[in-house]
């Protein structure tokens, strides 16, 4: 065995036991705000278990990992991405990318949140008395930069502007409207603040083998009325290798990519995404994956088709996602480049 193949089983191997879910004493739930920044983004990576940041090589890759707009293959990359989500809830993104005189890669991106129609309420009595309805937003821009150092290593940048309008509420002293000290004045629950996303991808050039490491929104803690909480912070490690490459050297037109992720948020358990791909004569993918360690999603299966129109690369994804009790969950792709 030579050395260089050596070096990347050590790698391969303390990425593993990276990978080895710690399980803590406690449980660490709803210590964050903002959690719509952990809504994944692209049916693409979505349809292989969410497992983006070592494969997701185009203008959507600014939602996994920074570093990977700058390998795409084209220099300019647009996506346009749909999920139909639990509840009414909607979520869109927008990601374009453009090369900057083959120095870097620029990305602009956009998120948006539609969270439907709520009633407000308000308390009067041993009750509550409705007081109409109020529809929360929330949104995301940022701007990225990536560059590709060498044939084989990468690093990316985003810095994001992130809001919530939570609506207004009735802040109110007394116990009931009866009261006769009661008062209330109406309030509106909204904020902005900055957040970075820092990645960083190694492509070992042996058998399909890629690392990549990322650090998704860092920011300072926020805070609504007392309570101070941070925006869902992660830490998260990615491999890939093509596996038949070891028994066969030339796989024709057909290829097939197994990748694994850890995943560590701040506000849950450890998890680890196992995804697969296949493409042929990378026109058309077929995708599966699973998630460890989650609440209600389960399994996720995708499909992908790529087709050139009038020197126009087209892209359109779609993925499913078993959301337990929610039922499916459905997202959307549709991209071009030039």
């Amino acid at each position: 065995m030579n050395l260089k193949i050596k070096h990347i089983l050590l790698i391969l191997i303390g990425f593993v036991v990276l990978c080895t879910p710690v399980r803590a004493q406690f449980e660490k739930k709803a210590q964050v705000g903002m959690k719509f920044l952990s809504n994944p983004v692209g049916a693409e990576a979505i349809g292989r278990g969410t497992a983006g940041i070592n494969s997701t090589f185009n203008s959507n890759g600014i939602f996994w990992n920074p570093a990977l707009p700058s390998l795409m293959n084209s220099n300019i990359d647009v996506s346009l991405n749909y999920q139909k989500w639990i509840a009414d809830i909607s979520y869109n993104a927008l990601a374009a990318s453009v090369n900057a005189f083959n120095f870097g890669v620029v990305t602009l991106s956009g998120t948006i949140v539609n969270y439907g129609e709520l009633y407000q309420t308000i308390r009067s009595g041993e009750g509550y008395l409705e007081t109409g309805t109020f529809t929360p937003t929330a949104f995301t821009l940022g701007l990225g930069f990536s560059q590709k150092v060498s044939d084989r290593f990468s690093y990316g940048l985003n810095a994001k502007y992130v809001y919530q309008d939570l609506g207004s509420a009735w802040v109110s002293t007394g116990d009931s409207l009866n009261d006769p000290n009661f008062t209330k004045k109406m309030k509106k629950y909204d904020m902005g603040t900055w957040a970075i996303d820092i990645g960083t991808f190694y492509d070992f050039g042996y058998k399909g083998i890629t690392f990549a490491a990322t650090l998704s929104n860092i920011s300072r803690e926020q805070k609504y009325e007392d309570e101070d909480f941070p925006l869902p912070f992660s830490v998260n490690f990615g491999a890939t290798v093509s596996p038949i490459k070891f028994l066969v050297n030339d796989l024709g037109d057909h290829d097939l990519i197994f990748m694994v992720e850890s995943h560590h948020p701040r506000d849950f358990g450890e998890q680890v995404k196992f995804g697969l791909e296949y493409n042929y004569m990378k026109t058309f993918y077929l995708r599966a994956g699973q998630v460890t360690n989650q609440d209600e999603r389960g399994f996720t299966a995708g499909v992908g088709f790529r087709k050139t129109i009038s020197s126009f690369p087209i892209r359109i994804d779609y993925a499913y996602q078993n959301g337990g009790i929610f039922g499916g969950l459905h997202y959307f792709t549709v991209a071009v480049s030039y």
